[in-house]
Formats: structure tokens, sequence, C-alpha cells
């Protein structure tokens, strides 16, 4: 038996997207955003509004950085959410993480988040209904702790945390479940 629970928009899991970028000052300012998701293989649509301090950074430098929050950086990446750079200019000191600036953008990579896209800013999209920012990513950079012998980003060392919308919890991600573009390929025989 269903039940009903209202009007709420019920994706799980969402990403934790720490997303930084400089004020008119070259002042660090992260902000912790779920609402963001791949557009293109080079394009990244923050859904964040007008008023937040990052937004209007981002207005200012056309560029900003998009890093994977983790486990080992989840009080942090929490306070990004807390905390916002309207009311305390020192935001990023605060948290004790450091930043160095990226050498494909003018926006900070934070050190230590293990996945950043640099991103420069593409198309900004405002309705009635909704504000997003579209970015083109101009390089993606990880830590070498979470590469697979392939080369490539492994998610299970990844240990990213994802975002809860019904609980308001953190999670990560657990094993592997199957392959895509493989798992359901028996079906298209039938």
């Amino acid at each position: 038996m269903r039940k009903e629970l209202g009007k709420f928009p019920a994706v799980f899991p969402m990403p934790v997207l720490m997303i930084a970028a400089y004020d008119e000052n070259g002042v660090v300012n992260v902000m912790n955003a779920a609402w963001g998701m791949v557009a293109s293989s080079d394009k990244i649509v923050l859904f964040i509004d007008e008023d937040h301090k990052t937004t209007q950074n981002i207005f200012k430098t056309k560029a900003f950085t998009v890093s994977l929050a983790d486990k080992a950086h989840m009080a942090e990446a929490d306070y990004f959410g807390i905390a916002t750079g309207n009311k305390v200019p020192d935001k990023f000191a605060k948290s004790g993480l450091t930043a160095v600036k990226s050498d494909k953008v003018n926006a900070p990579v934070i050190e230590a988040f293990p996945v950043c896209m640099e991103c420069e800013l593409a198309e900004v999209v405002h309705t009635d209904t909704i504000n997003c920012i579209v970015g083109t990513i101009v390089s993606l950079s990880a830590d070498e702790k979470v590469l697979g012998d392939n080369g490539k980003i492994d998610p299970s060392k990844l240990d990213a945390i994802l975002f809860d919308q019904f609980q308001a919890g953190y999670y990560t991600i657990g094993e592997k479940a199957g392959q895509a573009w493989n798992a359901g390929a028996d079906l298209m025989n039938q």
C-alpha cells in the first residue's frame, strides 16, 4: 500500500557540491549546494539563487569551481551550507581549509576536496520559476588517492557524501550494484 506524502522533490541521492568563487577583493567564498547536475559532457548547471554571495561573485568573476564533498570534510561542507557569506565575510578562513588559484579559470580550488571541476560562466537562466547558472567545465582535477588503476576516478575511493532531502542527512555511497549500459542488456532481446 502506498501513502500520499504531498508535494515534495523526492530525488535521491543529491550531490553535495562545494561551489567556490572569488569576490572582488580575491577573497574565497564557498557555498554548499545540492541542487546541481551535469547538463552535457562539458556543462554543469547549478540551481542557486541570485542573493547568495557566491552567486554574486560568479557574476563578477565569470568563473567558479565545483568540488565534490567527502566524508572526511563533512563538517566543513555542512558549515559552508549553514553560514552565509553575506553575513560572515571570513567564512572560508573560519573553516580552516586552504585554497589555491586555478591555473585554468579565475576561481579557487579547495585543496581538501578530492575532485574539482574548474568552470567558466556560460549562461545565467532566470525565469519566474527558476534561477540557474550554467558553467562550461574547462578542467577536471582529482587527488591521486581517488583514482583507480585505469587512471579514472573510482567512486569507491572517493567517499563522497550525498544529501538526503527526506530527512536532511548525509550518506556515503555503498558498493557497486551493477554496470551501466549492461545491466539491462538481456531485456533488449525480449
